[in-house]
């Protein structure tokens, strides 16, 4: 076994794709961590904006949570809707192209890659601020973690989306039942009386600012950070296995159900309980969830396993990413939007290139950010309602155009899309100044990206595409040119095969390409090149191969040879000039040290600058 076999897991074979597909036990913690997740930074965004009310802060929480809760249960009608009306993959772009047009899909594909690399910054953030939240020594060390994070991902990821799923199917499950357990006895102490705090949480300073409408629409547009994930379902139903429908309906069930009640019982016992958000970026730092689990359950065994799986969760919550981005990537190069090897599955029957990118892209953010929440929150959400938003008017095109009694369905893909245009207009108008600007810029950006990579496909598809019967243009032999440096097994190989493609083969000497002060004894290698090779080769009656001396004075390869094609292709026209480079295969990477890459080089310079009559053609040798 190899190390990469080791770490990645053996080569599948395409027939066992099918085996990689995911039922809904496995499909909730594979597209549901980011949901799920953002129940911990969404309520604590919402809290940040309304902690210069102090203490009046938490009589507010509830009124902007109430309609962050009712816009989910919007779109997660809507969403069911999309995954039966698109069972391969309901994703925003693909909806956009097939009822808005190729602007809006370019629009939808750049927000999705946005929201998704964003995703996992902030959910790998986080997850490392809840670490730290329980570990105070190791906040010096937030941002290696987050790249150890990150990392672990990623490796999960290469090694197939079902393995992945059923690795975070634990601390998922663990963090839902936890969490909501402690709310449910927080909720409980509440109604009886009995709700003093087992471990009271920092008392909140007096407010300096009232309420006003301008800072609890910054507040809801905080809070609707909670809201990114519930399209990854539809993103990603091409992952599921059949019965695909209902293991799409069941996942994104269990996911909003979750987060709906996590976000309502955060906001109810935050409030019971007299807890606010904190500055990240002091020592003392405690999440909202971490003052939480202490004050129901105390620091006991209770409070290290509830906040070990919320780190868990939200550190894996970037695994939602890692299962959408690759696909929607995927569909946008089947396209030719994106390089077409995003398009392309591994040995593992993943879209690797498109989990690099990723892993690379929110790698240097992380690093710009120095790993810390509250700087890339502002950054969150756009991306995440923009292709909620395109999705749901989408969808009521889609209804539109298909008659019969749709009436009901078009009516809901409707008020999905008025909400979700009122939260964008919202989150635009409250992050702007706050570094949502750079998100404004990156999403034309990433369209004018796009369109340049379509616009290179076409391009080249005009100029190979081909019209009438097949035409034969020449009907003489090439003239083949073989690069000879002096006579060995390897030239010997290249000049028998010119030799069956042509009967006029040239072996082309360049001198001098060591320098002014080479020692080279041109007469020997003339009569070797005659008494070995053209001598032999004419006593069996077949024309023999010519040698060619030219001269090199500025040691480049490229330019004398090609000079003698130029030559060559004036003398004969109408015949083709066919040049053979010798190159040695070396087996280990360390005796690329101890050979130069002549043939390489010749090779890339030829096919850089040669004419349209000119063939290039490597005859390998095993080293």
């Amino acid at each position: 076994m190899t190390p990469i076999d080791l770490v990645l897991g053996r080569r599948l074979a395409n027939r066992e794709g099918g085996e990689q597909k995911i039922g809904w036990i496995a499909g909730v913690p594979a597209m549901g961590l980011d949901g799920l997740g953002s129940a911990s930074y969404g309520p604590e965004a919402a809290l940040t904006i309304l902690a210069p009310m102090g203490a009046a802060s938490l009589a507010w929480i509830g009124w902007v949570i109430a309609p962050i809760v009712a816009l989910l249960a919007i779109l997660y009608l809507s969403y069911r809707q999309t995954i039966v009306a698109y069972p391969s993959n309901g994703g925003a772009y693909t909806v956009a192209r097939e009822n808005l047009g190729a602007d809006a899909s370019l629009l939808a594909a750049a927000a999705l890659m946005v929201d998704y690399v964003l995703n996992v910054a902030v959910g790998i953030s986080a997850g490392v601020g809840a670490l730290v939240s329980s570990v105070p020594a190791l906040h010096a060390w937030t941002l290696p973690l987050c790249l150890g994070v990150l990392a672990l991902v990623a490796v999960a990821n290469l090694r197939g989306t079902r393995e992945a799923g059923l690795l975070f199917a634990l601390p998922t499950y663990l963090f839902v039942f936890s969490f909501l357990a402690l709310i449910a006895l927080a909720l409980v102490r509440l109604w009886t009386g009995h709700a003093a705090p087992e471990v009271a949480p920092p008392r909140l300073v007096a407010g300096t600012e009232a309420a006003s409408a301008w800072l609890l629409m910054r507040a809801f547009a905080a809070g609707c950070t909670a809201m990114t994930g519930v399209e990854a379902v539809s993103n990603g139903v091409s992952a599921f296995r059949e019965p695909v429908i209902r293991n799409a309906h069941r996942t994104l069930t269990v996911i909003c159900l979750s987060l709906g009640l996590l976000l309502v019982g955060i906001a109810m016992v935050a409030h019971g309980y007299s807890v606010g958000a904190m500055d990240q970026t002091k020592p003392d730092y405690q999440s909202v969830l971490s003052q939480l689990a202490a004050a129901i359950a105390g620091r006991g065994a209770i409070y290290y396993v509830a906040m070990a799986s919320l780190l868990a969760v939200l550190c894996l919550s970037a695994n939602t990413s890692f299962v959408g981005f690759p696909r929607i990537c995927r569909l946008v190069a089947l396209d030719d939007y994106l390089p077409r090897g995003f398009a392309l599955a591994d040995r593992r029957l993943v879209f690797s290139v498109g989990v690099v990118f990723l892993t690379i892209v929110a790698g240097v953010l992380l690093v710009a950010f120095g790993g810390i929440t509250d700087r890339l929150i502002p950054l969150f959400a756009i991306g995440a309602f923009l292709t909620f938003t395109l999705s749901q008017l989408g969808m009521v095109v889609h209804w539109k155009r298909r008659p019969g009694r749709n009436l009901g369905r078009l009516a809901i893909n409707a008020t999905g899309a008025g909400v979700t245009i009122a939260a964008l207009v919202v989150i635009l108008a409250a992050k702007f100044v706050e570094g949502a600007w750079i998100v404004v810029i990156a999403i034309p950006a990433i369209m004018l990206t796009l369109a340049g990579v379509h616009r290179h496909y076409r391009r080249l598809g005009e100029r190979l595409a081909v019209a009438g019967p097949f035409a034969i243009e020449e009907t003489q032999p090439p003239t083949v040119l073989v690069a000879y440096e002096e006579r060995s097994a390897m030239t010997d190989r290249a000049l028998r095969f010119a030799m069956t493609l042509s009967p006029d083969v040239i072996a082309v000497h360049l001198l001098k390409l060591a320098g002014p002060e080479a020692g080279e004894d041109v007469r020997r290698l003339h009569d070797v090149f005659e008494r070995e090779i053209a001598g032999p080769v004419a006593a069996q009656g077949l024309p023999a191969p010519r040698l060619m001396l030219v001269p090199a004075p500025f040691r480049e390869i490229a330019g004398p040879v090609l000079e003698l094609v130029d030559k060559i292709d004036a003398a004969t026209p109408g015949r083709s000039v066919a040049i053979l480079i010798p190159q040695l295969v070396l087996r280990h990477w360390w005796e690329r040290l101890l050979h130069g890459r002549r043939a390489a080089r010749l090779r890339t310079a030829l096919l850089a600058k040669a004419g349209p009559r000119l063939m290039v053609v490597t005859s390998p040798w095993q080293g």
